[in-house]
């Protein structure tokens, strides 16, 4: 896992890569966040190839779970990646509702993210 800094005088944001899963359940979601949390990053990009899938089935849970610690912490959270192929309305609406706020959002580009966190 790295790290890339996204940074200007107004706003500092955390972009987590890596070519595995980081994150596979509450805990996980919980450890990633206070990692970055403690590290001054109130801001928070990561892809959606490093989330379990089970994330995007909101039966589940864990996708409820990891957001309202994001929420708990104020820290504003943007999940990067291509959401089409997730099916069910539950997911699309729950996606269309989070880009609606400030605090969780789905995009599918880094650059974008960059540009709704930096606002």
């Amino acid at each position: 896992m790295s790290i890339e800094i996204h940074q200007s005088d107004a706003y500092k944001i955390a972009e987590v890569n890596s070519e595995e899963i980081l994150i596979n359940n509450s805990e996980e979601g919980l450890q990633l966040l206070v990692d970055l949390y403690y590290q001054d990053f109130d801001k928070i990009i990561i892809h959606e190839k490093n989330i379990t899938p089970d994330f995007f089935d909101l039966k589940t849970g864990i996708a409820g779970e990891i957001l309202q610690k994001f929420s708990n912490y104020r820290v504003r959270l943007v999940i990067v990646g291509e959401f089409t192929k997730y099916p069910g309305q539950s997911i699309k609406d729950f996606i269309f509702e989070s880009n609606k706020g400030k605090q969780i959002n789905f995009l599918d580009s880094v650059e974008l993210g960059v540009e709704k966190l930096s606002k």
